[in-house]
């Protein structure tokens, strides 16, 4: 996914809607991603069915917390750990969709800026 010098005019809109639909898939991968990891995690730690294993993992990814409080020692640990790394997802899976939208923002200001001077 690389980007355009900022000496080269902006890539048309079909392009950029097609590079907007890569970053949302990258995005949606790495969420489905920690979704799986944090599922194995509740069921190998806690020893919870799959069904019960998506809903806390999903609770903590969309930022709400477990609805299991965990019990074994193993298992709070994991929870904690995966807390941690869910607020992280969080943050990588937004810029990661933001990304495009911002360098296209930046960008066309300075193709403008560099028109405007080679004039």
């Amino acid at each position: 996914m690389l980007y355009e010098h900022r000496t080269a005019p902006p890539i048309p809109l079909r392009r950029f809607a097609g590079r907007v639909a890569k970053h949302f898939a990258a995005s949606t991968l790495l969420i489905l991603a920690s979704l799986v990891l944090g599922m194995a995690g509740y069921e190998g730690f806690e020893g919870l069915a799959w069904r019960d294993a998506f809903l806390n993992s999903a609770m903590l990814l969309g930022g709400m917390g477990p609805v299991d409080p965990p019990k074994t020692d193993g298992g709070k640990i994991f929870a904690g750990v995966f807390a941690l790394y869910c607020g992280l997802v969080f943050l990588v899976a937004g810029g990661i969709v933001i990304a495009p939208l911002f360098h296209r923002l930046l960008h066309r200001f300075h193709f403008l800026e560099e028109s405007k001077r080679s004039r």
